[in-house]
């Protein structure tokens, strides 16, 4: 599949207010308010905007924080890394690759596998289920779910 980031007016057709503002200007949803930070189901999560393939629910954790975190991503070629020193601090916001979507930020205090933690909105996500890898074009990540 290849991935193209929409025009703006297709964007804002698409999007509801709040995944406009997270993903087109970079605000964070508000903690445990928002829609997969307790989401258990096995699946993958994919850009809202394009449909770029971002984490697999079996790197998902709970960080404790109200907002979905994974230990990585499931293409690490679909993110990408850009330094952030806004709100008075440094930090390493995580961005879509081709929709350039404001995902979240990544921190270095994750479980041991990774050590890193991505810390993501859930706005920025659209959650594919297992069950439906296949028909939404994504069949190729079935096999992470084999042994689960």
């Amino acid at each position: 599949m290849t991935y193209k980031k929409p025009t703006e007016s297709e964007i804002k057709a698409k999007l509801t207010p709040a995944q406009y503002e997270v993903t087109q200007c970079s605000a964070t949803e508000p903690a445990f308010r928002n829609e997969f930070w307790n989401h258990h189901e096995p699946g993958i999560y994919v850009d809202v905007v394009t449909g770029e393939p971002l984490f697999a629910s079996t790197d998902k954790f709970d960080s404790g924080t109200g907002w979905p975190s994974f230990v990585q991503p499931l293409e690490k070629a679909n993110v990408t890394e850009h330094t952030d020193t806004s709100h008075g601090m440094r930090r390493v916001e995580v961005r879509s690759a081709e929709g350039d979507s404001h995902l979240g930020h990544l921190f270095d205090d994750g479980p041991a596998s990774t050590g890193l933690r991505y810390c993501i909105n859930s706005a920025a996500l659209r959650f594919v289920p297992l069950a439906k890898l296949d028909d939404a074009g994504y069949g190729k990540y079935k096999a992470l779910f084999k042994s689960s």
